[in-house]
């Protein structure tokens, strides 16, 4: 019988509403979700969710820097679980710049694949905010496709400063 992993968690406002980050047993970050820990758990592959403030402290602390405008990314490391596929979208996702977006068509050239094929895999990203999928928008420039709503997805792209059509 296989042990069931156990994630450490911690949910905390921000200038978004509720936010919620998950690590494990190394302190990597798993998921992140806007909203408690049923919406974080809905970005999990599974496991037990234990709340530990002090275990998820340092990614945290990240977050929070971010918020405060003291960060334009984040240091932390990460433990997405997806497929080989999800992962590269994921890092290039990841590299996108603070203040700056790209359409799906754009990821989908970095990655040789296509924009819904990206699309896919950005809606499954577990890690909202440190891998920033809100700064990926539709072909014309519009918002679409964020998990936690548009309205979160233009808070956190006029945070940032960055350009939203539509």
């Amino acid at each position: 019988m296989k042990d069931t992993p156990e994630f450490r968690y911690t949910t905390f406002r921000t200038p978004a509403g509720a936010f919620s980050l998950a690590v494990d047993a190394s302190g990597a970050v798993a998921a992140t979700a806007f909203g408690d820990s049923r919406a974080l758990r809905k970005r999990m592959r599974g496991g037990t969710l234990v709340r530990d403030e002090r275990a998820a402290a340092a990614a945290r602390a990240q977050v929070q820097a971010w918020f405060k405008g003291r960060r334009r990314g984040f240091s932390a490391r990460l433990a997405a679980e997806g497929t080989p596929f999800q992962r590269r979208v994921w890092a290039e996702i990841a590299r996108i710049p603070f203040g700056e977006t790209l359409t799906y068509g754009e990821v989908a050239r970095k990655v040789g694949s296509s924009a819904r094929a990206v699309g896919r895999a950005s809606a499954t990203n577990p890690i909202c905010l440190i891998v920033p999928c809100h700064r990926v928008m539709g072909a014309d420039g519009s918002l679409t496709g964020f998990a936690f709503g548009n309205a979160t997805k233009r808070r956190l792209l006029d945070f940032e400063g960055a350009p939203v059509r539509g």
